[in-house]
């Protein structure tokens, strides 16, 4: 039997023994994304690139999630996990039937390029709902949720995840590959960091991908900065480029002149795998000198140790998941579950829930009311079903429902011969006709997203501001010129400013394939709303620090001016009124008691630290958070573990300490600033610490 064979070895001796029957020409084919097969070894052709955002993505029917950025809405960590371990599943079922059939293509492999764990540091950066958000500490959370639920916990991996994009990473989409991101030693420890040092440390991610741009004069896929924390962290994963970053070296960076010298510059800086084309010079630069033998077997050790831990040499557990998981039932009442949890309720004069009878009639209208686009989000499946907003009430509501579009996404016009807003006059006319209307607005991943994956060329995927397009706003007037009661449905990724006064605001994110069904429980009430915003919303960019400059200054909860806060970071209305009556510090534990003055319903308790050194962020600090399910008029007491960490503070040189003696914690069902307290109509509960 050859020795790489020898399952009593560890992954690392299998690898290399099986490294070592290859010649340096194969073990530097290896590295390419589009990896050849190995015959001899009995390993398939083998493509490294695939996607699990929020469901197994770009390969056909998959169950489809409620997008990222929604997911952290719920601040709920073991739905994530749970979720998670279900893209796992179907990526495996799919891989199952895609090699017994030879099919060893794109968005067909084992190793997901998910979770991203940037920080949406700007509400403007059109990738950001692919993230968790503006918060490290919720990052960070979350993100270690998801790795374990995709790698799970057996011998083999299910999956491999991937942290991307390490690690300074949030916009311009439209200068990404040539941008410089500078940042302070202080912000780099503070923010952008901590959520990859988890994943690395706790999850044991078996990827990280690097970014497009470079950090402070670095390229991210080279940075011996970056590298060297992988090191410190102890990861022992594979590192990938981002897709033809690595060309970026010479043609965009000029921190090289050549293909073959940004080839040497990322194999020797520790990337392995090369999402790109430019590794096929790795051979000529063998040649010139410019890396060596080792180098490329290093590289091709740490990256058939990945398919190894997934299994590809030996049978599995996993060899037998059956094609019939891949959009089962199951999945889809976790599909509707996370929709459900993840809808912010933002404004609510009373009208919600809405009174489900058939004396009434609903006026269902706006671009987003009859969409599939806007519940898939971006780096997504296919769903064996949508359930559209208009579908979701049509199928619930007993009385009268009339829909019009109202007016195109963004466009003036819906058809290409009428007249600027050809649609306004049906719009209004359903809402003259109706008792209460229910707008559809909003934007979807054509209008925020990825370079080069959007519609809006403009801004390369990014918004321009953080108002609806025209047409919308332009609806939305009309509609509240007839005087009709309003509950706006806000689909969006990101922060966005309807402007228009309405009876009640639900923000529904992009929220999956059963988003419909999701809207129109709680519309009349069968769920109360229990999401949390995971990022602040903002009244106007223009008020915001130049995209371009990563400074946390003036950026997120923990350092924002509340002055320019639409709805803050933590913030979501229920039907029912949760109070943290009490809270107090126990042996790194925070002890609370909650009670629920309104329906029964779930809400997020959340945990919130001041400290009061020089180096402490200006504001508050999350450092807790449990999802809990109250009856009306029902108390309870709970614990939340308070992480050392929480009590640590970062100085000017990057230093990670515990500098203070005194905290205050709070607990509540949000922040403790001001706009919080007057919009939840509570404040939380306090205590004082002593270290």
């Amino acid at each position: 039997m050859e020795k790489y064979l020898d399952t009593s070895l560890s992954p690392q001796q299998r690898a290399e023994a099986l490294c070592d029957t290859l010649t340096t020409e194969q073990q530097a084919e290896q590295l390419r994304y589009d990896a050849p097969a190995i015959p001899s070894a009995g390993l398939p052709a083998y493509n490294w690139w695939n996607e699990g955002l929020h469901g197994v993505a770009r390969a056909g029917t998959a169950t489809v999630f409620t997008q990222a950025i929604g997911l952290a809405a719920a601040f709920d960590t073991q739905l994530v996990q749970r979720i998670a371990e279900a893209i796992s599943v179907e990526a495996r079922a799919k891989y199952n039937a895609a090699q017994k059939h030879g099919d060893c293509d794109i968005y067909k492999g084992l190793t997901l390029w998910s979770p991203n764990i940037n920080i949406f540091r700007d509400p403007r950066w059109g990738r950001g709902h692919e993230t968790y958000g503006e918060c490290p500490f919720l990052t960070s959370r979350l993100g270690v949720a998801f790795v374990k639920g995709l790698q799970g916990e057996s011998e083999y991996l299910r999956t491999a995840a991937c942290a991307k994009h390490f690690a300074v990473h949030s916009g311009p989409e439209e200068s990404r590959h040539e941008f410089d991101a500078r940042v302070s030693k202080k912000d780099m420890e503070e923010t952008y960091l901590p959520a990859f040092k988890a994943l690395v440390e706790e999850a044991k991610v078996e990827g990280v991908m690097g970014a497009y741009n470079r950090v402070n004069g670095e390229p991210a896929c080279a940075s011996e900065f970056l590298m060297g924390k992988l090191r410190e962290w102890g990861f022992d994963g594979y590192f990938v480029s981002d897709c033809w970053a690595i060309q970026d070296f010479h043609l965009h960076h000029h921190v090289t002149e050549t293909a073959e010298e940004s080839a040497a510059l990322a194999l020797k800086a520790g990337c392995d795998i090369n999402c790109g084309s430019t590794y096929v010079k790795l051979l000529s630069a063998l040649e010139k000198g410019l890396v060596t033998d080792e180098d490329i077997r290093s590289a091709c050790v740490r990256a058939l140790r990945t398919r190894i831990r997934l299994g590809q040499l030996d049978k599995t557990e996993y060899d037998d998941i059956p094609f019939s998981v891949i959009a089962c039932k199951e999945h889809k009442a976790l599909a509707l579950e996370a929709a459900l949890k993840s809808a912010v309720l933002l404004k609510n004069n009373g009208i919600l829930p809405l009174k489900n009878s058939q004396e009434l009639t609903l006026a269902v209208v706006g671009p987003n009311a009859a969409s599939r686009a806007v519940l898939v989000g971006n780096y997504n499946g296919t769903p064996d079903r949508y359930v559209t907003f208009l579908e979701g009430i049509q199928d619930s509501f007993k009385g009268r429902v009339i829909f019009a579009e109202g007016c195109h996404l963004y466009s003036d016009r819906t058809e290409g011969l009428a007249q600027a807003g050809d649609r306004y006059s049906e719009a209004v006319a359903a809402a003259e006709n109706a008792d209460i209307v229910i707008a559809c607005v909003g934007l979807d991943a054509s209008l925020e997203g990825e370079e080069g994956d959007t519609g809006n060329s403009y801004a390369s995927g990014d918004k321009p501001d953080l108002y609806l397009p025209e047409s919308q706003r332009i609806l939305l007037q009309r509609l509240k010129e007839t005087g009709k009661p309003i509950v706006a449905v806000l689909a969006s990724g990101s922060s966005v400013n309807i402007e228009t006064d309405c009876d009640a605001l639900l923000q529904m994110w992009y929220s999956g394939q059963c988003g419909g069904t999701a809207l129109a429980k709680l519309l009349f009430g069968e769920v109360s709303p229990s999401g949390k915003l995971p990022v602040t919303f903002y009244k106007d960019s223009d008020k915001l620090p130049d995209f371009s400059d990563y400074s946390m200054k003036g950026r997120t909860y923990r350092y924002c001016d509340s002055e320019n806060v639409l709805y803050p970071f933590g913030y979501g209305l229920s039907y029912g009124k949760f109070v943290c009556e009490s809270v107090s510090y126990i042996g790194n534990t925070a002890k609370i008691s909650v009670r629920n003055d309104g329906a029964a319903s779930e809400d997020v308790v959340q945990l919130y630290i001041k400290g009061y050194g020089e180096d402490d962020v200006p504001n508050v600090s999350l450092c807790g958070f449990k999802r809990i399910y109250l009856g009306s008029g029902e108390r309870a007491d709970i614990e939340i573990a308070v992480p050392k960490s929480a009590f640590e503070t970062v100085d000017k040189n990057g230093a990670r300490s515990v500098s203070g003696s005194r905290f205050t914690l709070y607990a509540g069902v949000s922040q403790p600033d001001k706009l919080s307290v007057s919009l939840m109509g509570a404040a939380p509960a306090e205590t004082e610490i002593l270290i």
